[in-house]
Order: structure tokens, then C-alpha cells, then sequence
């Protein structure tokens, strides 16, 4: 599809243009924003590293009437094809700051950046996120972990916008669970930036077990795969109805969970291509694009993926990824003869 501007006024392009330390980019790809390497151009991408001047660009949008959404690091994102018609929002400020065996994080921040930064201080408790992709925002709206470790456990204050006004939120209050917070249930809550409270250790050693994770992590997950690292949550055990977790492996449990990667390759995940998007040989939850996918290909695999293991196990597998720029439910439903 061809892009087309879709009814922003002049006025409100031009308005927007004269916030401080605002840049508009009208007709960006959405592909550019998103690790998967897929999405159609946005009507304008409003970007901002100033939280006074979000505030605005974001009041604007709203008053104006226009469509509109924010969008973040874009590591766990499907675009839309066909982009997102109206204005997209990204606050990219990336500062860091380290106090004592605090770190505050700007929510623009790489997450791999502030792993290096806290581990350069000698401070521990995020070198197991190593090598995640994603920006620190992201980390806390999602509850990023690994290695039995989520970010939750380091978070002491997140400072976000609700709409009307910037406010502060203790880690209690952030209601942060498996995979989940307070901020993925509010989309319209926007992190601006994270005090985050580590334990001081030994820097080497922090090193040591931060790189080898990456290498770790790179096996699986190639940097220059168009991918979201897993697509699919980990499923709790607890939630599983007591017949289907008795028939789970013991060692497959890790920390009360189990790997969506052992449903998906019990129901022959493995290798399945839908044009352009594949299924890893080698990994079950890992979906990424040769270069030539398209975002609905990719929603088709996902659909159909979880259709086999509803039909195999009687388990509705949920995605970790977020959609931009689909009207009503972005998932196709797929019949069994798909």
C-alpha cells in the first residue's frame, strides 16, 4: 500500500514542529523503529528526549484529535503493513546517572547500556538481563528477566506521565508480576525514567558473568536477527490444569515455569515458515523475518502456532509482543485447514 497522509492538519504538523526539541518525520517507516524489520510508514513519527516537551507533543496530539500512539524502543513490536495512520510518539532520552548503589535510568536508555553502566559502578543485580534487547522503558512496562532474575527486584521508583500530570510510583505500586506491570495494563502511562537500587559487588566478576550470558544469548538470538527473542510467555505452572502439569517433564520446570519453547516444539513449532517468517530449527519460541516477511505473515504463524498447541496440550499460548497500527483484533483467526 502506498503511503498517504491521512488528515493531520498543516496546523498541528506546524505546532508540533514548534515545541522545543521536538523532531517530526513525516511518512518514517515504521520498519526503521521495530527489530523485526517490519511496519509501513507512520503518518508523522514525533520524536522527543525532553520530558516537558513529550508532555506537550503528546497534549497537542490528543486536543488535536488526531490518531495517535506511543511507541518505544520497539524491540517486542509488530507494526502494521500498512504503518500506523496518525501520529506515533517515542521519548528517546538516555541518561544515566549513578548515586551510591543507586542508578537512574532515562527510559530511552538501551537496557544493555545500563547493565554496562551499573556493572562498570560495581554494582549487581542486573547482569543477568545482559543482552536483552530493548530499551530501559520497556524493560519495566514488560518486567523484563532472565536467569531467575526480573528487573522488579532492582526498581525502587519509576517516574511516568498518566496524562494529566508526572508522577512517581514505589516498585509495590508498579504491581509488577511474571512478564507484567501496572504500565502494560495502562498504555496511556508513559515511563519517563527508573531509580533502580543494586548491590555493590565485584566489578571482574560482574563482567564475567554479564559476557557470558551475552555469548550465551547471541547463540541463540543473533543480533542481526530481525527478531523479538522470544515471542511467547513462559507459562506458570501453578496455572496449568493439574493433569496437563503432572504430565510435564520435573526438569522442564524452571522456576515455576515452564518454557513456551516446550509446548511449541511438542506441537512441531520447529522449522515452520509462513512467507518471509520462520520458526528457528533450533529454537521453538524464536520467530524471526528473513528480510522478506510482512507483518501479516507474521500474525498468520503466531495464530497458527498457537492453534497447534490449543489442539495439542488445551493451552492458549500469550504473546509477549505488542501490536501497532491493526483496527480491532490483530490476530487472523486461523481454521483448521491453515
Amino acid at each position: 500500500m502506498d503511503w498517504k497522509r491521512m488528515p493531520i492538519s498543516d496546523e498541528t504538523l506546524q505546532s508540533l514542529r514548534l515545541i522545543p526539541n521536538v523532531q517530526v518525520s513525516e511518512g518514517a517507516p515504521l520498519a526503521r523503529c521495530t527489530r523485526f524489520g517490519l511496519g509501513g510508514p507512520a503518518d508523522a513519527l514525533v520524536e522527543t528526549d525532553r520530558p516537558e516537551s513529550f508532555v506537550r507533543a503528546l497534549a497537542l496530539a490528543r486536543a488535536s484529535g488526531t490518531r495517535h500512539t506511543v511507541l518505544g524502543g520497539g524491540t517486542n513490536v509488530v507494526a502494521a503493513d500498512e504503518g500506523f495512520r496518525g501520529i506515533v510518539l517515542r521519548f528517546t532520552a538516555s541518561a544515566l546517572c549513578a548515586d551510591g548503589n543507586r542508578v537512574t535510568a532515562e527510559a530511552g536508555a538501551e537496557l544493555q547500556q545500563v547493565v554496562d553502566f551499573s556493572i562498570a559502578h560495581g554494582l549487581g543485580g542486573l547482569e543477568t538481563l545482559a543482552g536483552i534487547p530493548g530499551s530501559l522503558g520497556a524493560a519495566v512496562y514488560g518486567n523484563a528477566g532472565a536467569y531467575g532474575r526480573s528487573i522488579a527486584e532492582a526498581v525502587e521508583l519509576v517516574t511516568f506521565f498518566d496524562g494529566e500530570c508526572v508522577r512517581r510510583f514505589s516498585a509495590q505500586e508498579c504491581e509488577f508480576r511474571y512478564r507484567e506491570s501496572v504500565f502494560k495494563r495502562r498504555k496511556d502511562w508513559i515511563i519517563f525514567s527508573a531509580e533502580l537500587t543494586l548491590a555493590p559487588g565485584d566489578a571482574a566478576e560482574l563482567r564475567r558473568r554479564a559476557d557470558e550470558i551475552v555469548a550465551v544469548r547471541n547463540a541463540k538470538f543473533p543480533p542481526a536477527m530481525r527478531c523479538a527473542g522470544s515471542v511467547f510467555k513462559n507459562v506458570l505452572a501453578a496455572d496449568l490444569a493439574p493433569a496437563l502439569a503432572e504430565s510435564v517433564p520435573a526438569g522442564v520446570v524452571r522456576e515455576g515455569k515452564i518454557p513456551a519453547a516446550y509446548f511449541l516444539e511438542h506441537a512441531g513449532a520447529k522449522g515452520s515458515v509462513r512467507g518471509g517468517i520462520r520458526v528457528a530449527d533450533y529454537h521453538a519460541n524464536l520467530i524471526y523475518n528473513d528480510g522478506s516477511g510482512t507483518a501479516r505473515e507474521l500474525l498468520e504463524l503466531i495464530a497458527q502456532l498457537k492453534l497447534r498447541v490449543r489442539e495439542r496440550f488445551g493451552l492458549e499460548l500469550e504473546e509477549e509482543v505488542q501490536y501497532v497500527g491493526f483496527d480491532g483484533s490483530p490476530s487472523p483467526h486461523l481454521s483448521h485447514g491453515n
